[in-house]
């Protein structure tokens, strides 16, 4: 049998090979792509060029942008970060390292238990997924909008916790030093001091 004899099936019916009067239909079904193709590669041409002039005007980032990390502190100086070690838990790229140490009366640096005492991210790893900023029960942890990170020495991107904490604001003192927002932890995470209990903490979020 030759290539063009049709075959034919069980039941008389002649199937028909595809040959030549197939290309039409298929020629049919590239031009539309080819043309919205084309479409947006002309568009573009005729656009105006947008140039941004980095670094000597900075980049304005929006204020839920995901940059580098701050550990917070309370109104009176003290570390919002407890030494949980949830955030180095919850990071996808294990990119954060903690090591938590336990306050004493003498030394005081958090109004728990515990406090962060190694506190490292590594920014080599870190994808900036925000997943350790949910899973911090004292809202230690946040992101500011701080993205240049960029550094010819990998050893300086692995920031420490000296480098990863808020600065003293009017009114803090640096730790180790008493709580003086009262005396239990839950003045300073469930209410106001002198308020009744049920009333919660109306803090700014950063």
């Amino acid at each position: 049998m030759s290539e063009n004899t049709p075959a034919r099936r069980s039941g008389g019916e002649v199937e028909r090979s595809p040959g030549r009067g197939s290309r039409p239909a298929v020629r049919d079904s590239l031009m539309p792509t080819a043309t919205q193709g084309f479409g947006v590669t002309f568009a573009q041409i005729f656009r105006k060029v947008t140039t941004e002039q980095y670094p000597f005007e900075p980049k304005v980032t929006k204020p839920r942008y995901h940059g580098r990390h701050v550990l917070n502190r309370h109104p009176d100086g003290l570390e919002k970060c407890v030494g949980c070690e949830l955030c180095a838990w919850a990071c996808p790229a294990d990119a954060i390292y903690v090591e938590g140490g336990d306050n004493t009366e003498d030394a005081r640096y958090s109004p728990g238990e515990r406090y962060g005492a190694v506190y490292q991210i590594n920014y080599l790893r870190c994808i900036f997924c925000g997943l350790c900023i949910e899973a911090c029960p004292t809202r230690s942890l946040t992101m500011s909008n701080d993205f240049e990170l960029a550094d010819d020495n990998r050893r300086d991107l692995i920031y420490t916790k000296e480098q990863l904490m808020a600065p003293l604001l009017p009114g803090m003192e640096a730790p180790p030093h008493p709580m003086r927002l009262g005396d239990d932890e839950k003045d300073y995470y469930l209410r106001v001091p002198g308020s009744s209990p049920a009333e919660p903490v109306t803090g700014e979020r950063v």
